[in-house]
């Protein structure tokens, strides 16, 4: 397919779904998930080839980081959805969980492994390796996972967890900001086509697909959320686990499919820096945002209270965004290691039972401890982030001076 028409295609799919709420066209539920649907894969892509674009203008890292902001911004959407509808009905907190945590553990358990694969189909090299700017995306995930743990343990999702998440975001943005700018590598797709423009049409390109995508996926939230919801029960399917795991794999799969992208133009680093990037975002600004939603949907600040078993969805998430920290701690990432990440995301689907959902979250916490006692480069890669980080500040400390 070539680039204008991808464009084209990546258009109509949110106006379709703009032109049915224009004209309060009511469909049945299983169907306004297919066009919100349709209308959120769409306005994804548009965002990801906007910011990909503006890699010209803006440090890569923070490029980078922009697009992983932006194309996550339809789970943002869902999810805010849920946690503001919760603070009206507490029934809602169960599905903001579970939307959360499924997006998160997908992430890393099929978007990160598929990057190695996707690389070794196409060049049958076994291994990953990330570029040393990436440390500050760890660096931040690491910040990030750690914190997460709390969250279990209180019970509750609340305003400290926001201010203490979105500090880390917000010190991540700043580092990001301050990488030098890079010339994106753009390989005959849309932003090569966009690129093509003179600098300030393609500025006001650019512009112009952010608000259009944003407008689809603001009128696409809703109706998909709560038509996820309302084909559950019809159809008698566990409504927790629809949104736990359609609904992020329908936000998600463009911006598996770009990373899959890079990895086939070669550029498995760009790949695997976006993703790692997304999930910093997931694990700071969206769980930091729900509280903040949550309070100002109620008329007052208050804790979103976890329930047994969305404690151990979080126990769950945290651990293995542990396990895959340790992992990459050594900025390489193996085939070997994909596989083994991928087999433990999905061989936990199959057990439903709680005392599974522990086991899993202990299992991938004794292999983290366990990864970074045996292999010496993940250890010697997690202190070098911390020392250059903090180096880092010391630098520019003096240069104040």
């Amino acid at each position: 397919m070539s680039a204008t028409l991808r464009l084209i295609t990546a258009i109509l799919l949110p106006l379709q779904w703009i032109g049915i709420r224009l004209f309060d066209v009511h469909l049945p539920p299983q169907w306004e998930v297919v066009g919100a649907g349709l209308a959120i894969f769409g306005a994804a892509f548009l965002l990801s080839w906007a910011a990909e674009v503006a890699q010209v203008d803006i440090p890569q890292a923070l490029a980078l980081a922009f697009l992983a902001l932006v194309a996550v911004l339809p789970e943002y959407a869902v999810d805010i959805y849920f946690a503001w509808s919760a603070g009206k009905d507490p029934t809602y907190i169960a599905y903001a969980t579970a939307n959360m945590t499924g997006a998160n553990r997908l992430l890393i358990g099929v978007g990160w492994a598929s990057v190695v694969v996707t690389f070794w189909f196409k060049t049958r090299h076994r291994q990953v390796v990330l570029d040393r700017s990436r440390s500050i995306e760890l660096l931040h995930l690491v910040l990030a996972t750690i914190y997460s743990f709390v969250i279990p343990l209180k019970g509750t999702l609340s305003a400290l967890d926001s201010a203490v998440l979105l500090a880390i975001f917000v010190s991540y943005m700043i580092s990001a900001s301050k990488a030098k700018v890079v010339e994106p590598e753009l390989d005959g797709g849309v932003g090569e086509l966009l690129m093509q423009l003179q600098p300030n049409l393609r500025r006001l390109a650019t512009i112009a697909m952010f608000v259009y995508a944003a407008l689809g996926i603001y009128l696409s939230a809703e109706p998909f959320a709560e038509g996820l919801l309302a084909t559950g029960r019809e159809f008698a399917i566990e409504e927790f686990l629809l949104v736990q795991w359609l609904a992020p794999l329908a936000s998600e799969s463009p911006e598996f499919i770009v990373a899959i992208v890079f990895a086939l133009r070669g550029n498995p680093g760009a790949s695997m820096g976006t993703l790692v990037s997304s999930k910093v975002n997931q694990w700071t600004l969206l769980i930091g945002m729900l509280p903040l939603a949550y309070s100002l949907s109620a008329g007052h600040l208050g804790a979103m209270h976890l329930d047994a078993r969305q404690t151990e969805e979080i126990f769950l998430t945290a651990a293995q965004s542990l396990f895959a920290v340790a992992v990459l701690a050594n900025l390489s990432f193996s085939l070997a290691e994909a596989g083994l990440i991928f087999v433990l995301f999905a061989t936990q689907l199959f057990f439903t039972d709680p005392l599974f959902r522990y086991l899993y979250a202990i299992g991938y916490i004794v292999l983290a401890a366990s990864w970074l006692i045996v292999s010496r480069s993940s250890r010697q890669g997690l202190v070098a982030m911390v020392v250059e980080r903090w180096a880092g500040k010391g630098m520019a400390a003096s240069h104040q001076k």
